[in-house]
């Protein structure tokens, strides 16, 4: 959308000046799998390749503490990678977006970053963030996100990237760069109406209106609400819960697109065909 790109320099500052919290890795986004093996620490890296968790959900965690899980050029790149992971591992078959950082999910663009950047810059910048968002929309398996603190701007329209959505009943939500004078500019124009309906989905983004989970799950922006916890984790509990859920359904559909895909298949033809015509099969390895 034109004139929208620099929208992401809004949901982050919404939230005031950024304290890292004490004792918390400085920075990181990886996949986690088996018992917590494989979480980002004390690097922008993410860690080896992604391991089912709980027969076969994965989690994207995004660990940013000092920079509230902003969009920086380095986070986004690992988000890529994680996605690339995730998408070739057979073993995955739920995906679940969690923030490590308590009370935040994604809080937008990274506006020290932004403010170094040229227009030129900027303008392939939002294109990456909205080709991050068609990824995630685009994974093969589920995917849920789980809103347990603030998911504004770029933030929200990442949870509107994933199938499904839970949050806390605390959590805040806006597409919120029109307070700014700007546009979303990563997919939240086209995701946000496709949740809630056009005309509420414009009032939200004209007015850049920052909402509450219950809010958002009584317009059916989310899928649950529940209260927040002494942990902080309410809504990635209920998404795990959920995970679960969805778990069997989802093996038995991987099970039966195998079955078809071999079905298919041109060396199973040639084998059915090779057997009718009583002469050795020529496969050719499709």
């Amino acid at each position: 959308m034109a004139g929208a790109g620099p929208g992401w320099g809004a949901a982050a500052a919404a939230l005031g000046p950024r304290r890292g919290p004490r004792g918390r890795p400085a920075a990181g986004c990886g996949v986690r799998g088996e018992a917590g093996l494989g979480r980002a620490t004390g690097s922008e890296v993410p860690p080896g390749s992604p391991r089912a968790l709980l027969g076969g959900i994965a989690e994207i965690l995004m660990n940013r503490p000092h920079a509230r899980n902003s969009l920086g050029k380095v986070f986004v790149n690992e988000l890529f990678s994680a996605l690339e992971q995730l998408r070739f591992d057979e073993k995955v078959r739920v995906v679940v977006f969690k923030s490590e950082v308590k009370g935040i999910f994604c809080a937008g663009a990274d506006l020290k970053e932004r403010a170094q950047m040229d227009d030129a810059e900027v303008g392939h910048f939002v294109k990456r963030l909205r080709n991050l968002m068609d990824e995630i929309a685009a994974l093969p398996v589920p995917t849920i996100a789980a809103i347990d603190g603030y998911a504004l701007g770029g933030g929200l329209e990442m949870a509107l990237a994933c199938d499904l959505r839970v949050a806390a009943s605390s959590a805040k939500m806006g597409l919120i760069e029109t307070t700014r004078g700007l546009l979303p500019g990563a997919g939240g124009t086209q995701r946000l109406p496709r949740c809630v309906g056009v005309g509420l989905a414009k009032e939200l983004i004209f007015t850049g209106r920052q909402i509450d989970g219950q809010e958002a799950f009584s317009m059916g922006l989310v899928n649950h609400a529940v209260p927040q916890n002494e942990e902080g984790d309410a809504a990635y509990q209920r998404a795990l819960t959920l995970a679960k859920e969805i778990l069997p359904q989802v093996n038995h559909y991987f099970q039966i697109n195998w079955y078809l895909k071999m079905i298919l298949n041109l060396d199973r033809q040639e084998g059915m065909a090779a057997f009718k015509e009583k002469r050795p099969p020529r496969f050719i390895g499709k």
